[in-house]
């Protein structure tokens, strides 16, 4: 543990450990089916055992991986979203130095199923030397399918020092929400006055996992909630996307939205609403896949709201996040009071950290 000393105003300097966690993704075409092997292999996305899980995750990796180095392909082939990641930890890492100026705030990033991987972060964690460590998901809204999964595998992973407190869920964030609304009101400037239905698009996940008390729907739903309220929209939507397997996901599918608009007679504003990150999912399936199919079915226009990515009210909210969470014990969403976790979010029916143990 490293020694501490008091500052100016009387509080101890503590070195604070920063993990941003996300999903990650390949970096050049030959990291594309190892990566897809490692999402498919975590039985946070196939809840089957291992014996089964594993081969199959091979089998699907192996069919998947023409197809997906193709669409990685149309962005220079790999992800941007570790580029992405990096430049929101710069920024986070210039906020927490202004917020906290006595402590030795450092942010480190551990992606779930590509480098640089949770094991690998957590060894460099170790090496800090850590007082404090903060889990801070680049997720907003908390699901059993990414923020429960990435603090499962860091606590499996990190065996160093320091107390571990995790940020569960921000959905309804001031500086998420403001930050959404800037944007939204600058892409429809673009429609020139054209009526548009503003599309929320949030990843899909299946069904049965909400049924089972994930709280992901219903703070998708508070996201957007905030968002409308803020903007006072009148024709707007929540809809889901990259779906994936037979299962039965949550509906409506973005697709079937842009169709239901174009059918209305109005124009779409895809709003990325749970990524914070350009990536594969906003640059190829909202973009060109989504957009090709505006074109095709005459919703025009097609607009896309970009992802909060490292806008300073965003990374503010990251940044005020950080500190509320030094001062909570355990796991807690941001802005949680003592009343534990996610007790002023309605929209968490079950609680992330039940949720999180179930999963």
């Amino acid at each position: 543990m490293s020694q501490t000393a008091a500052t100016p105003e009387g509080r101890p300097n503590r070195r604070v450990a920063v993990v941003l966690t996300n999903l990650g993704g390949p970096d050049r075409p030959e990291a594309v089916k190892p990566f897809l092997f490692n999402l498919f292999n975590d039985p946070a996305i196939i809840g089957l055992p291992g014996i089964v899980r594993t081969p199959l995750a091979k089998l699907i990796s192996s069919r998947r991986e023409t197809s997906a180095q193709a669409n990685y392909a149309l962005m220079g082939g790999g992800s941007p979203l570790l580029p992405e990641t990096q430049k929101q930890a710069e920024a986070l890492s210039r906020a927490l130095a202004d917020a906290s100026p006595g402590d030795d705030s450092r942010v480190f990033i551990a992606m779930r199923y590509w480098h640089p991987l949770t094991e690998e972060t957590a060894a460099a964690v170790k090496a800090f030397q850590p007082d404090k460590i903060v889990l801070l998901p680049l997720y907003p809204q908390f699901s059993t399918t990414t923020t429960a999964s990435s603090v499962k595998k860091w606590t499996e992973c990190y065996d160093g020092p320091g107390e571990t407190h995790v940020v569960c869920c921000y959905p309804d964030a001031e500086g998420l929400i403001e930050a959404q609304v800037r944007l939204i009101r600058q892409t429809l400037d673009k429609a020139q006055g054209k009526p548009v239905r503003v599309l929320f698009s949030a990843h899909g996940i299946p069904e049965k996992l909400v049924a089972a008390g994930d709280p992901y729907q219903a703070q998708v739903e508070a996201t957007v909630a905030a968002v409308v309220e803020r903007m006072g929209l009148t024709d707007w939507a929540i809809c889901y996307q990259s779906r994936v397997g037979p299962l039965k996901w949550l509906g409506p599918a973005t697709p079937d939205a842009i169709e239901q608009a174009a059918r209305d007679g109005v124009g779409a504003l895809v709003v990325p609403i749970a990524f914070v990150s350009e990536h594969i999912e906003t640059l190829v399936e909202l973009d060109m896949e989504y957009g090709e199919l505006a074109h095709k079915v005459g919703c025009a226009p097609y607009l896309r709201a970009p992802t909060v990515s490292a806008d300073p009210v965003f990374i503010t909210a990251l940044a005020d996040a950080v500190g509320r969470a030094l001062e909570a014990p355990g796991t807690a969403p941001q802005g949680a009071s003592q009343g534990g976790p996610c007790a002023h979010l309605k929209a968490c029916p079950s609680g992330c950290s039940k949720a999180s143990k179930a999963a």
